[in-house]
């Protein structure tokens, strides 16, 4: 009888800032892809209804295991906690200014520095515009750190239809950082044009 393989680990963490529609897009697109481990700021939880109208509770279902911020010591504080990577979608500029300067006050942020300091993928989705200059400069710095930066930017080169073809080009760009296969968004030069 053959084992099943196991799914890569990745966690996915989710702070204050507007966008919650990327996060959503990237947990829904993670099933069967990764074993997502998944924490959210207190700010994250009323961003998520405000935009969303819903609760934590309502992306249960999209982790293997959510942990609560507070929790300094859940399993994603550890460098020994394998993963493939983390991603921070919508990344607040508070979050970012933390992570750049290693900050490990939360949960969220001392899993983004443990991927930092083991040199795995760390992914922050900032949305906010137009950036100031600290934040620019804690871009810089989170960069230096090992971190990527990828704004929630999407193209247009793939003349999305709907909102979540939209989605799905930042969705794409998050999964290729993490070697993650799935097609959410058609690439230049394949089939486009």
């Amino acid at each position: 009888m053959e084992a099943m393989a196991e799914l890569p680990r990745v966690v996915v963490g989710l702070t204050g800032a507007s966008g919650m529609p990327y996060a959503l897009d990237l947990l829904e697109t993670l099933q069967g892809l990764a074993e997502v481990h998944l924490v959210l700021s207190q700010g994250a939880k009323r961003v998520l209804w405000e935009e969303m109208g819903l609760s934590p509770k309502d992306l249960y279902p999209l982790a293997s295991r959510v942990y609560k911020d507070g929790d300094l010591g859940a399993p994603i504080a550890s460098g020994s906690f394998r993963t493939q990577g983390m991603v921070v979608v919508p990344c607040s500029a508070t979050t970012l200014s933390k992570i750049a300067l290693g900050l490990a006050d939360t949960l969220l942020t001392r899993a983004a520095y443990v991927h930092l300091k083991e040199r795995r993928p760390l992914i922050l989705v900032p949305r906010e515009a137009p950036l100031p200059l600290p934040t620019l400069r804690a871009m810089v710095q989170a960069t230096e750190a090992g971190a990527l930066i990828l704004p929630a930017s999407p193209g247009f080169y793939h003349r999305p239809k709907e909102i979540r073809d939209l989605l799905g080009f930042i969705t794409q760009r998050i999964l290729d950082h993490l070697g993650l296969s799935a097609e959410r968004a058609p690439r230049w030069g394949e089939g486009i044009g």
